[in-house]
């Protein structure tokens, strides 16, 4: 087999480890290692304190060649308040022209590609991916990791109808110039089909996210980080990732006050964080952490004797919560508060790794809570399904072959 030869488009990339980053990395280095040469057009890291890291500024775009082809950051225009649509929506704008500039001469242009491999949110990258596309040949693999604009209109975050429109009207010139649509779940290739033409249904396709087993591995729950947050050896409910408006996050500020002997921690930033710590001002037994750089997350995660993945109801067709295998793959048991029959039920439901309630139940929520922190015998029992599911069915190696074969049928 002729190895592939692909541009790779994303927010986020190594050393600048948010959520999509951990992805998108791993999936080149998979790509890499079944022979491929990749090309990755990212970002300048600045996703943990929303503004370029120490020693990366200065530059535009910067570009670094490795053993498996070559790494573009680029400026990502960041703004410090994600609140703020506007300013957002310019810089991602701003983000993706540069991205495609700097696509077309990825790894020596005018030479043709076998396609381009580009990442939404931002959904702007797909129309940026396409543009490259027409210039260097190939197929245009668009990776969807958040329906947009869905959860955006569904929590409130844009109202103005103009924008709703426009923004809906960039969702389906990207599917319909994809040569395949990659969903993480068949909830969002729903949601998708209902959107699109019978020829861009059959171009939709569903790879979950991967978790990588070898670097999140069952810990135990004494750890560093738990003495950082000043936690004894209280029981543990953490929720750990994007604190934002698509989570149900009061939830766990109402626990913590029925549930004094108990530690909440919520370990993250986001939009929703400060509000958060106001509603929570006086509950002694709740804590807030920053994100933790990515070689902790396994101690993290172990620092948690029970992780809660809360998504508003709705939302479960636009958004996966991929956080959850991850938290599988720690050994640890879930609470999700998600739709019902959605990805994430189903999969608890069919592992035994966890609990799911209805999404902003409060007393559903607070119940379930109890029940596990009541039963440590069915916590570790569940920690351990979780584990051997991950193992079977989410590997990063399995995730990378799938990619590879969607290329391969349209060279």
């Amino acid at each position: 087999m002729k190895p592939l030869r692909l541009v790779v488009l994303c927010p986020h990339f190594e050393p600048d480890m948010a959520p999509t980053g951990v992805v998108m990395t791993r999936i080149v280095h998979e790509l890499a290692a079944r022979g491929h040469q990749l090309h990755v057009v990212t970002s300048l890291p600045w996703y943990r304190e929303h503004a370029i890291d120490a020693g990366w500024g200065g530059k535009l775009w910067r570009t670094q060649q490795t053993t498996w082809g070559s790494i573009t950051r680029v400026h990502p225009f960041p703004g410090k308040s994600k609140s703020n649509l506007l300013r957002r929506a310019v810089g991602f704008l701003l983000f993706s022209k540069l991205v495609g500039l700097c696509g077309l001469r990825a790894g020596g242009a005018p030479r043709r590609i076998d396609g381009v491999l580009a990442m939404s949110p931002p959904l702007t990258l797909g129309l940026t991916g396409w543009f490259i596309k027409l210039i260097r040949g190939g197929s245009l693999v668009f990776n969807i990791q958040d329906v947009f604009p869905d959860a955006a209109i569904q929590t409130g975050a844009i109202t103005n109808k103009q924008i709703i429109r426009l923004a809906y009207w960039l969702e389906r010139a990207s599917y319909k110039r994809s040569d395949a649509v990659v969903l993480l779940s068949e909830d969002l290739r729903r949601n998708i089909s209902e959107k699109v033409s019978p020829a861009t249904q059959a171009n939709l396709h569903v790879i979950p996210n991967f978790v990588d087993t070898a670097a999140i591995i069952p810990g135990q729950r004494m750890t560093p980080y738990r003495r950082e947050l000043g936690i004894d050896d209280r029981l543990v409910v953490m929720y750990a990732g994007n604190v934002g408006f698509s989570q149900s996050l009061g939830m766990m500020i109402a626990a913590a006050q029925q549930l004094p002997d108990i530690a909440f921690v919520i370990n993250g930033d986001g939009a929703a964080r400060q509000m958060l710590q106001d509603q929570a001002t006086g509950i002694a037994n709740i804590h807030f952490a920053p994100y933790q750089p990515i070689e902790r997350l396994s101690e993290v995660l172990a620092t948690g004797d029970i992780h809660v993945v809360p998504l508003r109801a709705g939302l479960a067709s636009v958004s996966v919560p991929s956080k959850s295998y991850s938290i599988l793959a720690a050994s640890r048991p879930v609470l999700a508060a998600i739709d019902e029959g959605s990805e994430i039920p189903k999969i608890l439901a069919e592992s035994g790794a966890g609990l799911s309630v209805p999404p902003d139940n409060e007393n559903a929520f607070i119940e379930a809570l109890r029940t596990l922190l009541n039963d440590q015998k069915l916590r570790e029992s569940m920690g351990v399904n979780g584990r051997a599911w991950v193992l079977q069915h989410a590997s990063p190696a399995a995730v990378a072959a799938a990619y590879e074969a969607i290329y391969l049928n349209n060279r």
